[in-house]
């Protein structure tokens, strides 16, 4: 095969008819993307090709995604109105996997300072040094009262 006859698959980019998918009713939680932020994002989202037919709604998916973010509950725990947790993992990691989280920050960042009349990428940083002073030494120092009792406790029976 040539190097003009063959195609390299490009991940496809989310169509906004097919992300902005009307989400199952259900009673809105607070960790929700309205339809202006959901509108940004998914132009911004670019998911696999090829594979079955996705039938999962993926606004739900990241409000699921932001729901656990939000309020720190298990995978597990997810309320059952949202897509089934295994389905939310997944993608949640295949977003990580693909630095799509830093890449729709980044857009959204340069878009913010746009909009407030500033470049679009930042001219100066400011680092700052450390404020705690350390010791001279280094490695772990400190007492930890309870390895005084490792040899009467590794004594005992399980």
């Amino acid at each position: 095969m040539s190097a003009t006859t063959q195609t390299t698959k490009q991940p496809q980019i989310i169509q906004s008819q097919q992300a902005i998918q009307p989400a199952v009713a259900r009673k809105a939680y607070t960790s929700d993307l309205s339809d202006a932020q959901w509108e940004i994002i998914a132009s911004m989202l670019v998911l696999p090709e090829g594979g079955r037919p996705r039938t999962t709604n993926m606004r739900e998916v990241f409000n699921a995604i932001y729901y656990q973010a939000k309020f720190g509950c298990p995978w597990e725990n997810l309320p059952h109105d949202f897509p089934p947790e295994g389905t939310v993992r997944r993608w949640f990691h295949y977003f990580k996997r693909t630095n799509q989280y830093e890449k729709i920050n980044e857009e959204l960042r340069k878009k913010l300072r746009v909009q407030e009349g500033r470049e679009a990428e930042p001219s100066l940083a400011i680092i700052d040094s450390q404020s705690v002073k350390s010791t001279r030494t280094s490695g772990e120092r400190g007492y930890d009262a309870g390895k005084k009792n490792q040899r009467y406790q590794a004594s005992l029976p399980r």
